[in-house]
């Protein structure tokens, strides 16, 4: 007899989301108070949203759902490995569009992964598959000749803490060219999906999750900034009023955020540019978290853009950022960030663009230059927020300069991965991304209020607002001046070698794409 599980403590309006998200998984044979399940039925799928503010509870509503789903016998769908398909399996995968965005889910502990690497999945050599099966629980412990009986107990103590293959097998000394033949297409459809940062998605990945996923459970706020082309409007604003699940009410964090408060402010109609200005300075003469700064801090620039609204404005803080640090004119500085512009790869290379997606390097993804590859052209790279993050790619690398139509171009493969450098970005690229400490450039915000521009009825200074400063999970610096401090030494790449595996496409990623 299954005894209930006890339901999370909720406010009323995640209470009533709650129960809303738990008669659609019981209308589709998951009972997550009974902790039961039963087969899929075909036609009973149905696309839900979960709606709120920065604050409103969305992340823990997520991570309560993913753990009553795993609780009640769902499995956990994992971009590294898929075992056999059952016809009585119930399966869930937690997505975001972006690969930090994903990176901070895993985090606060919701086992995500990027909607892109459940597009494509990796096919395994068939003896290591063995390992995979035996590591998920559907499999005998096998023998294989080149791995000792003590490299297996070492991959399994890491998979039971860790869930990764990849990592388990790596602990167990394997390399990802030693069991992953490729990747392919997902041609079957999955059960369950639960898609973060949903105000992220545009009408065609909305379609591409449709298809996969019969159940679709979509988290997104409000108040971000909508895909570019949509008007000002979200996917899940154009679902009926059934499937919209509201979370109004703003809860105080345990540090009571300044942060956040701040952002709240926005959706007071009354509100103009300069009162906010006052606010973000009384707040900071409060409180050390947010910070009247009247320079951008150049340090902060390696690791965490500055945000802003203008492209001419990114261009110039790029330039002043390399200049900085004394950036040769003709190459780049090992620790120089990168923000990848999309793949330059021809049909014909199919393999190798699924192969670079699949680890991470998708457009948007944010990258450290680490050095050159061995072959002229490559680079050595560490994806942010990428489970395996070393890799070293074919490389097209375009800085732009300021009052120069045509960019500096310091590595050009004849194909590959395209770079934009990546010291400030617009606030446009940094939305579903969040880092420690944050830099927002307020004379552009400033610009955008002068230009008295609207998006979806909202003052577009209140959006692009709003966007920035909830990038900031710790500290929110609010710039007011166009200048830039002197960094404190010189760029290192010290912070990242120390965390990463060495590279494991090693062998394949330093060829020839002619």
């Amino acid at each position: 007899m299954n005894v209930p599980a006890p339901a999370p403590t909720l406010s009323p309006d995640q209470a009533d989301a709650w129960d809303a998200l738990a008669a659609t998984f019981g209308a589709a044979g998951i009972d997550i108070i009974a902790e039961e399940v039963h087969p899929p039925e075909q036609g009973k799928g149905r696309v839900m949203a979960v709606i709120g503010k920065a604050g409103s509870g969305k992340t823990l509503m997520l991570s309560q759902i993913t753990k009553a789903l795993l609780e009640s016998g769902v499995e956990l769908i994992s971009p590294d490995y898929e075992g056999r398909r059952r016809k009585d399996r119930r399966s869930v995968a937690i997505l975001a569009p972006t690969n930090k965005a994903a990176f901070v889910l895993r985090m606060r502990g919701v086992p995500a992964t990027t909607i892109h690497r459940i597009l494509y999945t990796p096919v395994y050599d068939p003896e290591y598959e063995k390992i995979a099966e035996w590591l998920t629980g559907t499999g005998e412990r096998p023998v294989i000749e080149e791995l000792s009986d003590t490299a297996l107990d070492k991959a399994k103590a890491f998979y039971d803490v860790h869930t990764s293959i990849p990592g388990a097998l790596a602990t167990a000394g394997l390399r990802g060219s030693d069991f992953i033949q490729g990747w392919k297409r997902r041609e079957d459809g999955l059960d369950v999906g639960l898609i973060d940062e949903a105000s992220m998605l545009d009408e065609k990945q909305f379609e591409d999750l449709r298809e996969i996923f019969p159940i679709l459970i979509l988290f997104g706020d409000p108040a971000q900034l909508a895909p570019v082309g949509q008007s000002g409007e979200m996917v899940f604003d154009k679902l009926a009023a059934p499937q919209r699940l509201y979370l109004n009410r703003i809860h105080r964090q345990a540090d009571d955020s300044p942060i956040l408060d701040l952002a709240h402010a926005l959706a007071d109609p009354e509100l103009n540019f300069e009162d906010f200005e006052s606010m973000i300075r009384s707040a900071a003469r409060k409180d050390d978290r947010v910070v009247w700064a009247e320079r951008v801090e150049s340090d902060l620039m390696a690791r965490s853009p500055v945000l802003v609204w203008r492209n001419a404005t990114r261009i110039r803080l790029i330039h002043a950022f390399r200049t900085a640090f004394g950036a040769p004119g003709d190459a780049l500085m090992p620790g120089e960030p990168l923000i990848c512009d999309g793949l330059e790869l021809p049909l014909k290379h199919r393999k190798k663009r699924i192969d670079l997606e699949a680890r991470g390097l998708i457009k948007g993804a944010q990258v450290v230059y680490l050095g050159p590859g061995r072959k002229p052209g490559f680079s050595r790279l560490h994806v942010i927020g990428a489970e395996d993050p070393r890799l070293s790619a074919a490389s097209i690398v375009k800085i732009e300069m300021p009052d120069h139509e045509e960019p500096f171009i310091p590595y050009a493969a004849r194909m590959g991965s395209a770079f934009l450098h990546g010291a400030a970005v617009t606030v446009h690229k940094a939305q579903g991304s969040q880092w420690p400490q944050v830099q927002v450039f307020g004379p552009d915000i400033s610009a955008a209020a002068w230009s008295n521009r609207s998006e979806a009825g909202v003052p577009l200074w209140k959006r692009l607002t709003y966007v920035a400063i909830t990038r900031a999970q710790e500290r929110l610096f609010w710039i007011t001046k166009a200048r830039l401090a002197r960094p404190a030494g010189p760029l290192s790449i010290d912070d990242l070698v120390a965390k990463a595996a060495p590279l494991s496409l090693d062998v394949q990623d330093d060829q020839d794409l002619s």
